[in-house]
């Protein structure tokens, strides 16, 4: 079992989750799936949620542009000693026993927060990409950048739950 390679250190005393997201989340009831995931982890780690200013698209702007400026936002909030993790579908994939086996390792070998940093409609810069500690991918399918923070949160939680043998992710 994972659990007696590293175990889960108490709230308190464990990184905090970072999430960042350009934009707010617009559809309601993907809104309410975050808030209900967002309570659910805290039980089992500090998560902060921070919304960057998205850049705005219109005629005339390339993607290049759009993404540099959103960039700019982003690394305005990560922080020096943050694992930066992008999710890109460039990235690695996990099943879930994996996912949560992969932060079980990260959570004991990080120095600082595991920051999740998840685009706009158009992704992650390259810059962003590049920067990141780690790459993850949650599906080969194009999933909306709305619907990947609510599965990320799902996923994130269902980890822990699998780390501490809990009933959940059965």
């Amino acid at each position: 079992m994972l659990r007696d390679r590293c175990p889960i250190p108490a709230p308190g005393d464990m990184s905090k989750i970072r999430i960042i997201v350009v934009d707010r989340t617009r559809a309601s009831f993907l809104k309410e799936g975050e808030e209900g995931y967002l309570s659910r982890l805290r039980n089992y780690a500090p998560v902060e949620w921070i919304q960057v200013k998205p850049a705005k698209i219109s005629k005339g702007r390339n993607a290049e542009e759009i993404l540099g400026e959103e960039a700019r936002e982003i690394k305005r909030h990560i922080l020096p000693r943050d694992y930066l993790i992008a999710l890109d579908r460039t990235g690695r994939q996990y099943d879930s026993e994996e996912l949560a086996g992969w932060l079980d390792g990260l959570l004991g070998k990080a120095a600082g927060p595991l920051s999740f940093v998840i685009g706009g409609p158009l992704g992650l810069s390259r810059q962003i990409i590049s920067q990141a500690r780690g790459v993850l991918s949650l599906s080969r399918l194009t999933l909306t950048h709305e619907m990947t923070r609510l599965i990320l949160l799902e996923q994130l939680y269902r980890a822990f739950t699998i780390l501490r043998g809990e009933k959940y992710h059965k």
